[in-house]
Parts: C-alpha cells; structure tokens; sequence
C-alpha cells in the first residue's frame, strides 16, 4: 500500500503524533534547552538551536560529548528564545499537542524556554507513553535500536531523535495491528 502509514484494522491511513526533543546544556538544577527539534505528522522534520541567555551559564561538557554542539556554537548559530518560542507556537498551534518521550526533562525545557521568551505556549506536551500499548512498550526499544542501526540516525540531535520516536512509534503501530 502507498501513501503513507496504514492500519491493517481499519485499512484508514493513520496519523502519526507530531514529536518534540529537546537537547540541553546538561541535566538538573540549572540546565536549560539548547537545541529544539520536531517531526511533523506528515513524517518532515525541522529543529532549531537556541542561544543561551546571559543568565544561562550551567554547562555540562558530558553532555556536549553527547549532543556535539558547543556553547561557541550556539552563541554563533543560535536563535532567540523568543523567536524558537513563536516557531513553536506557529508550529503546534493548530494541533494543539506534540509528544515526549522524555517528558519529565522536555517540559521542565520548554517551560523554561516559554517563562523566558515572555510568552505561553499554544499547545501542550504530553508523554509519548500515554500513545502506546502495551505490545508497543514492550518491543519499544528493540525496535528503536534497529531503526537506528538502518537508518545511521545520529543520536542526540533534537530532530533527528523525533524523527526516530515518530519512526519506532509507526514500526510498532504495524507490528501491534
């Protein structure tokens, strides 16, 4: 079948969540977002780097080892908080949710991101968890890990781990039907 995901229930194609990953200078007290990254229903991606404000100063250089993006880097390439706030806003307005698969870390981000740019955000996160079965938890992470491996998706980039949550969600959608 082409054009797109299909259920083998309801032979109606299905809508894939729209996924949101945010990379950060570290985690904990102090941490904030640096990297904002979506994938979009329709199975396109964009991200966003965000450039640290002043009073942002906590830096983890584990987890730049992870992400690969430097301060200087930022401080370069980076958007204003705000502008990464209103390309949110546009973005997710209309749908009104995007998903999380580390939902604890990426809201306590975002609240940050929106606190600070002045603004509220016109849609809600939620946690990916809340989509999924329990077939689909189960096999979540082998699926995943193979995706990964097929694809060579470079991990620790904000929109390519939601394109990989969007993926592995879709992979186990098939698999559970």
């Amino acid at each position: 079948m082409t054009g797109g995901p299909t259920s083998s229930r309801t032979q109606q194609p299905v809508t894939l969540p729209t996924l949101l990953d945010i990379e950060a200078s570290g985690f904990g007290r102090g941490s904030y977002p640096i990297e904002v990254g979506l994938a979009r229903a329709d199975g396109s991606t964009c991200a966003f780097l965000i450039q640290p404000l002043d009073e942002w100063t906590h830096w983890d250089p584990k987890a730049e080892l992870l992400h690969g993006i430097s301060r200087n880097r930022l401080a370069r390439e980076g958007h204003p908080v705000r502008q990464v706030a209103c390309w949110l806003n546009d973005e997710l307005a209309e749908i009104g949710v995007a998903y999380s698969d580390s939902w604890g870390y990426d809201n306590t981000w975002l609240s940050l991101l929106f606190h600070h740019a002045g603004m509220l955000p016109a849609f809600r996160l939620e946690a990916l968890r809340r989509l999924l079965s329990e077939e689909q938890m189960a096999r979540w992470s082998d699926i995943k890990e193979a995706i990964i491996e097929e694809r060579g998706i470079h991990r620790h980039r904000a929109g390519e781990d939601a394109l990989l949550l969007q993926l592995t969600y879709q992979r186990t959608l098939e698999i559970a039907d």
